[in-house]
């Protein structure tokens, strides 16, 4: 191995084992509220208002990244099983199953790692799906359920007023509650300060996108971001999510300037859409690497929010912008043709070569309209686009040999037009 290569292996291990660190010491709040009671609350990723919950010292606890870890540590399946067993339908969405079928089985609760919730904050996000996932946790729990409904962007990527004040005048009764809750009053300028470390995250993680424009890319915009998702979406408020990013943007600014990439060698630059295949998250990354291709952006990593197109947390309009963010600034309540917009600002931003969709089985939010999609990409705007299928949480929809076939194909066919282009391009020279 040459010392650039080693190198690359030792950064992707610094990153690795800091996202790691900072969301270990996250998961050891959760298990030490756990056995303790303090006050915490559920809420989802897309669009959330966690900056609101910090500013009461109430510990954000999210299902997703429950059923997330679940996948990952090939853990899902059997919650998933004792989930059906009980009437959940094997095309109902699959973190919902892992996460009912975990806490079923003892994981929430003192003897388990997370906390049982004081409150449910469900704020409705294009899936709604989550509405009633929400809805059985505080049945399970008898906990109160805050519903903030979040109208569908309208208006392309500038909300609404009304929206926006119809928003905010929820947020002032999730600010109620949380008071009647902890027994504090709510602090603005505490929630400013917050608002800055969220500030400060979100212009982290968009240099750190930035920085995949340039070749090589110094990460996988698709599978590193993992590791980068989760200080965004669950620290998101805190310093040391903040204090992350500003150490990322430093590592990949050095490995641009030494001319390094992700990979020992950048062969094919690739936009992607749709979650991984987290049971088998590994293997998957491989079927690409073993081509040289290195996702440069990808849609799933602006669930959370789509910081890099601009919008940052405004510790001068705390509430407003927290509204916008809930209403536009991220990737869950955009419409069809703004995903399609977004994705081609990645393609010819980025200077991809292909998109590749992974669509879910058991996700119709993500999954609905990729058919279309693949279509518009590959006829009306000429780009190569692969799709290939299985699931972000159940195991059972992952088929190794035919991924591999499909994918194989797929990039034998780009590096073959690549090589006729060269030809057409030295022959109109001669």
């Amino acid at each position: 191995m040459s010392t650039a290569v080693a190198d690359v292996k030792d950064y992707r291990g610094r990153v690795h084992n800091l996202s790691s660190r900072i969301m270990t010491d996250w998961m050891t709040q959760l298990k030490q509220a756990a056995a303790s009671g303090s006050p915490s609350a559920y809420l989802m990723i897309s669009g959330n208002c966690v900056e609101i919950l910090r500013c009461f010292d109430i510990l954000p606890v999210f299902p997703e990244i429950n059923a997330l870890q679940l996948a990952i540590r090939k853990k899902s399946l059997p919650y998933i099983i004792k989930a059906e067993e009980i009437g959940y339908a094997s095309d109902n969405c699959a973190y919902v199953k892992a996460d009912i079928g975990f806490t079923l089985s003892g994981g929430v609760g003192k003897d388990g790692n997370i906390p049982v919730p004081s409150m449910i904050v469900c704020n409705f996000v294009g899936c709604n799906v989550y509405i009633k996932w929400f809805e059985h946790c505080a049945a399970m729990f008898n906990c109160p359920l805050v519903m903030i409904d979040v109208p569908f962007v309208r208006e392309g990527d500038r909300p609404c007023p009304g929206d926006v004040a119809y928003v905010m005048s929820q947020l002032y009764d999730l600010i109620h509650q949380c008071e009647e809750l902890t027994g504090r009053k709510f602090d603005i300028d505490k929630l400013r300060e917050i608002m800055r470390h969220s500030a400060r995250a979100e212009e982290g993680w968009t240099r750190c996108k930035d920085l995949c424009k340039r070749r090589p890319a110094p990460f996988d915009a698709y599978f590193d971001s993992i590791n980068m998702m989760g200080p965004i979406n669950a620290l998101r408020g805190t310093r040391e999510a903040a204090d992350f990013f500003d150490a990322a943007v430093l590592e990949y600014e050095e490995m641009v300037q030494r001319g390094e990439g992700v990979l020992p060698e950048e062969k094919f630059r690739i936009v992607t859409e749709g979650p991984p295949p987290y049971p088998y998250y590994r293997n998957f990354r491989s079927l690409f690497e073993t081509w040289g291709a290195v996702a440069v952006q990808s849609t799933y990593s602006t669930v959370g929010g789509t910081w890099e197109f601009g919008f940052r947390h405004d510790p001068d309009r705390p509430l407003e912008s927290i509204a916008e963010q809930m209403l536009v600034h991220n990737l869950c309540n955009r419409t069809l043709t703004e995903r399609y917009a977004q994705i081609r600002r990645y393609v010819e931003e980025w200077d991809a070569d292909a998109l590749v969709i992974h669509s879910i089985k058991s996700c119709r939010l993500f999954s609905a309209g990729q058919g279309d999609m693949r279509e518009y990409f590959t006829k009306e705007l000429g780009v190569l686009t692969l799709m290939v299928e299985s699931d972000l949480e159940d195991p059972r929809y992952y088929a190794e040999a035919q991924m591999k076939n499909r994918i194989d194909a797929f990039f034998e066919a780009l590096q073959y037009k690549r090589i006729r282009g060269a030809a057409h391009a030295a022959a109109a020279k001669g």
